[in-house]
C-alpha cells in the first residue's frame, strides 16, 4: 500500500480524534491495521495527532524502516515512546468494541494518567467513506467476482446436493483469487464464505443477522447449505462474499433446477424493480430508512410483505455498508436515520422466499457517487436454468 494513501486514512482518523480531544490512538485488531498499516501483523500502531505513527510489532520478524520497533510484549512500547521523545497522551482511544476484555484493561494500564475511552465507533466512522483507491479495489474485486459467477453453470451436474453445488462454486471464487477469509465486523457473527440455499432451507430461521439463514451442516455453524437435494422446480440462490483483495464485496444470484412456479419469477422481478427503484433515488443526503421504507412499500404493493427478506423470520434491513467487513456502515434498515455520503459502499439485497420453492432476489454491491449511486458488481440478473 502507497503511503500517501495510508496516511490519508489516518489523517481521516485524526480529524475525527480532534473532534472528540483524542490525542493518540493505539490500534491492534487486524481489519483496523490493514486499513492504517496496509496488512495484518502481530503488533501494534501507535497513532499520535502531530506526530508520525509507529508501528510496535511482535511477528513478523522482517519489518525495517524508521517508525517500526520490534517489542516482545505491549510494555515495551511506554519506554520506546519515551525513547522517541514523544508526550505520554491525555486521552487515549482503544478498539473497545473489538478488544478482548482482558486485552483492553492490559492496554489501557500502559497509560495510568491517560483517560482511555472507546475509538471503535470513531474507526468505523472513518472506514465508512472510502477513498478512491479503496473504490478501485472493490471494482477489481467485482470484476473477478463476475468472472466466477458467470461460471457457475458449467459446475452443475444433476443429482447434487447444494452443499456438494457450493463447494464448486467456492473453487470457482478460489480459482479467481478469493481469499476465502469472510471478515465480519461482531463475535456473534460467523460465516464461511457465504451461502448457497435452495428450498424451503432458505427461510430457515438464524441466529445471526444475515438477510436470508439456513440450517447449515452443524449447530456448530448454523448458516446455508444443509445437504438438501437440488430438485426441480426449485431456485438456488448462491450467495458468496467476493474477497478478492481484502474488500468485501457481496453479490447474490438465482439459478432454477428447470423451470419455476410463475410466482417465483414475479417475485423475482419485483426484487429487481426494488433493486431499480433505490437505485434511482439513492444519493448523497438521502437517509437510510429512506431506502428501506421505498423498498418495504414495493414489496407490500406487489403482494409479498410476508415472504419479503424471509418467512417466519424477517430480516429488518434490505442493505448494509461493505468495506473490509461484511458489515459497515451505513445499515439500510428502519429508523436508520444516517444519510448516504458519496464514497460510501454497500450491498442492497432485496430478496423473497416462496415456501416449497426457495429464494429469489438480487444482490449488487454499490458506491455513492457525487451524483447518485454506480453499480460494481455486473452480470446477469434473471434466473438462469441450470441443465
Amino acid at each position: 500500500m502507497l503511503q500517501p494513501e495510508l496516511k490519508f486514512r489516518r489523517d481521516k482518523i485524526r480529524s475525527l480524534m480532534v473532534s472528540q480531544g483524542i490525542d493518540a490512538a493505539l490500534i491492534t485488531c487486524n481489519t483496523n491495521l490493514i486499513y492504517t498499516y496496509g496488512c495484518v501483523v502481530s503488533g501494534y500502531l501507535y497513532l499520535p495527532l502531530h506526530s508520525p505513527a509507529l508501528l510496535f510489532f511482535k511477528r513478523p520478524n522482517t519489518i525495517t524502516g524508521e517508525h517500526s520497533f520490534p517489542i516482545r510484549k505491549p510494555e515495551q512500547i511506554v519506554d520506546l515512546l519515551k525513547e522517541q521523545g514523544l508526550p505520554m497522551p491525555t486521552k487515549l482511544m482503544l478498539e473497545g468494541d473489538e478488544l478482548p476484555y482482558t486485552e483492553y484493561c492490559r492496554l489501557a494500564s500502559l497509560f495510568p494518567e491517560a483517560e482511555v475511552v472507546n475509538g471503535t465507533p470513531l474507526i468505523r466512522q472513518a472506514r465508512s467513506v472510502k477513498t478512491p483507491v479503496e473504490i478501485e479495489m472493490f471494482r477489481r474485486s467485482g470484476i473477478a467476482h463476475a468472472k466466477a459467477y458467470e461460471q457457475i453453470p458449467s459446475v452443475y451436474c444433476p443429482g447434487m446436493t447444494d452443499i456438494e453445488f457450493s463447494i464448486e462454486i467456492e473453487r470457482l471464487m478460489r480459482l479467481q483469487g478469493c481469499l476465502g477469509i469472510f471478515r465480519v465486523f461482531g463475535r456473534s457473527m460467523e460465516i464461511f464464505m457465504g451461502s448457497v440455499l435452495t428450498g424451503d432451507n432458505a427461510g430457515y430461521p438464524s441466529p445471526y443477522d444475515f438477510a436470508l439463514g439456513g440450517q447449515g451442516l452443524d449447530p456448530a455453524l448454523p448458516g446455508g447449505a444443509n445437504k438438501t437435494p437440488l430438485k426441480e422446480g426449485q431456485s438456488v440462490m448462491v450467495d458468496l462474499g467476493g474477497n478478492f483483495n481484502g474488500y468485501m464485496n457481496d453479490m447474490s444470484r438465482v439459478f432454477s433446477i428447470g423451470k419455476l412456479p410463475e410466482e417465483a419469477y414475479t417475485a423475482h422481478q419485483v426484487c429487481l424493480d426494488i433493486q431499480e427503484k433505490i437505485a434511482s433515488i439513492a444519493k448523497p443526503g438521502i437517509a437510510c430508512e429512506v431506502l428501506y421504507d421505498t423498498a418495504v412499500e414495493v414489496a407490500k404493493e406487489a403482494g409479498f410483505a410476508d415472504k419479503f427478506m424471509g418467512t417466519g423470520q424477517q430480516a429488518k434491513f434490505i442493505g448494509h455498508g461493505i468495506g473490509l467487513e461484511i458489515n459497515e456502515a451505513p445499515v439500510l434498515a428502519p429508523r436508520m436515520k444516517q444519510q448516504l455520503e458519496p464514497g460510501m459502499v454497500f450491498a442492497l439485497e432485496p430478496k423473497i422466499v416462496i415456501p416449497g420453492v426457495g429464494p429469489v432476489g438480487i444482490e449488487n454491491s454499490w458506491v455513492v457517487t457525487n451524483e447518485g449511486v454506480e453499480k460494481l458488481t455486473n452480470c446477469n440478473e434473471e434466473i438462469i436454468e441450470l441443465s
